[in-house]
């Protein structure tokens, strides 16, 4: 086990797969010997997935929601993902901050200074070693979600929506580009996964 771990995000719209392909990795890695923490934002302590409920389910504006998402991301790192990561455990999760810059800034249109603030006291520079954006155009990642389940607060807004969140997605890995690999999410299950194993190798983390 090496001394510090890898943290692997995982990012996309709504219905843009990850979740078959973020079980697979974790089953991957574990097979290759690494120890593996598969967990997920918000969410991930038994606060943040109380935070989680409300953000998801309660009518809230731009900033309450910001907030709570950002106090759950806060209670994750101080309480699973940083000391897992000081053990030298693999952390995958399911989003982090990319999505609050994606839906909040993005969907919702909110103040990305102020999501930058926020970032920057949360975290404390700590940033993913590699996420894993999985991309889909808007129309697509809705056809797939109306196939398999109910909306949620986030999954039943319009294609507009989720056009600017997207576009958020977009504006962060060109921010930041050497973390972030692209994942053409629009293939065949197979294609796609090829794709993520493939990144996860190029960055030595398998």
């Amino acid at each position: 086990m090496s001394a510090h771990g890898r943290f692997i995000t995982f990012e996309g719209i709504d219905g843009a797969g990850k979740t078959t392909h973020i079980q697979a990795l974790a089953d991957g890695l574990r097979a290759a010997g690494h120890e593996v923490l598969l967990t997920r934002e918000p969410g991930g302590t038994p606060l943040a997935e109380t935070l989680r409920e409300l953000v998801l389910h309660q009518p809230m504006d731009a900033l309450t929601e910001s907030l709570m998402v950002f106090a759950a991301r806060r209670d994750h790192l101080a309480h699973r993902i940083a000391p897992a990561l000081a053990q030298g455990i693999t952390v995958i999760c399911d989003r982090f901050t990319d999505a609050s810059f994606a839906y909040q800034g993005g969907g919702r249109g909110f103040d990305r200074g102020v999501l930058t603030q926020l970032e920057a006291w949360v975290q404390e520079g700590r940033q993913p070693d590699l996420t894993l954006w999985f991309d889909l155009p808007a129309a697509e990642a809705a056809r797939r979600r109306g196939a398999v389940r109910a909306p949620d607060r986030f999954e039943s807004q319009d294609e507009a929506f989720f056009e600017r969140v997207r576009a958020g997605y977009l504006a962060r890995q060109a921010a930041d580009p050497r973390r972030f690999a692209v994942i053409d999410a629009t293939g065949a299950p197979a294609a796609v996964w090829a794709q993520v194993e493939a990144a996860v190798r190029e960055h030595g983390a398998w």
